[in-house]
């Protein structure tokens, strides 16, 4: 058997300080059994702060370079590490999107105020066709999260089937009457977000059978198969996960987003983002 040895040096931390100590570590290659799945290292995007206004998007009369209103350098840069998806309209955004809102012409969208994130007013210059056609752009796979904290099971209906349906119906002619003949290929779609929190404060009872409900009118159209995701528990809230796992049939559920926060001091104090020093690397690996 072939093996191959690596010598890491890892850092021991301690509450008084950070001492270092060698450790080794033997991988025996030639056994590898499994392949990672790319998809577990998506993106994620979300209306905020500048993520999407003046991040990703600047609008095609900007000064700014942009290709079809996205920023050139953005595309460049996404496109150079090869992102396997992007996760949009959110986090808690997401759930009190509308998707209506952001589709035809950009002057007639009405504006929205964003609740979860400063409150600040929205045009929604960025919306569904924007999104998909920078997915197309980037050469990655669009992983859409919709709003059931604040939405009705019609709304995300009806958005499945304007993105993927290749016919004649109501939503598919919206679509063509928007400018998009073809249908996009749309395979990730997570039902809700944080839905023990900022999305809808639901129990974990409410969220799984309102997530039956809403999974049942997201429908495979054509080739289109969605692969719905519910949902996960606020970090080691195993209830939750038990409870969706015994309530949600496995054909309706094909995976889980789990989250886990980790932040170097206090929730309440998080750090600069800009200003991060080594000391708060430490400090991360040591509260998350």
């Amino acid at each position: 058997m072939r093996k191959t040895r690596f010598i890491f040096s890892f850092f021991l931390i301690s509450i008084a300080a950070f001492s270092q100590q060698k450790a080794e570590v033997v991988v025996n290659a030639d056994l590898g059994q499994y392949t990672i799945d790319k998809h577990i290292y998506g993106h994620f995007s979300e209306h905020l702060g500048r993520c999407i206004y003046d991040g990703l998007w600047v609008g095609e009369n900007s000064s700014i370079p942009n290709v079809n209103g996205v920023r050139k350098d953005i595309i460049d840069a996404l496109k150079h590490i090869k992102i396997p998806n992007l996760r949009w309209p959110g986090g808690c955004f997401a759930d009190e999107y509308h998707w209506m809102d952001g589709i035809g012409a950009r002057e007639s969208r009405p504006k929205m105020v964003n609740t979860h994130w400063g409150g600040v007013v929205e045009d929604n210059s960025f919306g569904t066709h924007e999104f998909l056609n920078l997915c197309e752009a980037l050469g990655t796979e669009p992983y859409i999260c919709g709003n059931m904290g604040s939405g009705t099971v019609e709304e995300m209906s009806k958005w499945v089937e304007y993105i993927s349906f290749d016919g004649e119906s109501p939503m598919a002619n919206l679509r063509k009457k928007n400018g998009r003949e073809k249908p996009w290929k749309v395979q990730f779609w997570g039902v809700g977000n944080e839905n023990w929190g900022c999305g809808g404060h639901m129990t974990a009872e409410g969220y799984a059978e309102n997530y039956r409900r809403y999974a049942t009118y997201t429908r495979n159209y054509g080739d289109n198969q969605l692969y719905r995701i519910a949902g996960g528990p606020n970090v080691d809230d195993y209830h939750w996960m038990t409870t969706m796992m015994k309530n949600i049939p496995h054909g309706m559920m094909k995976g889980v987003s789990l989250h886990n926060y980790a932040f170097t001091r206090r929730w309440e104090d998080k750090g600069d983002a800009t200003g991060f020093s080594e000391d708060d690397y430490f400090s991360l690996l040591a509260h998350g």
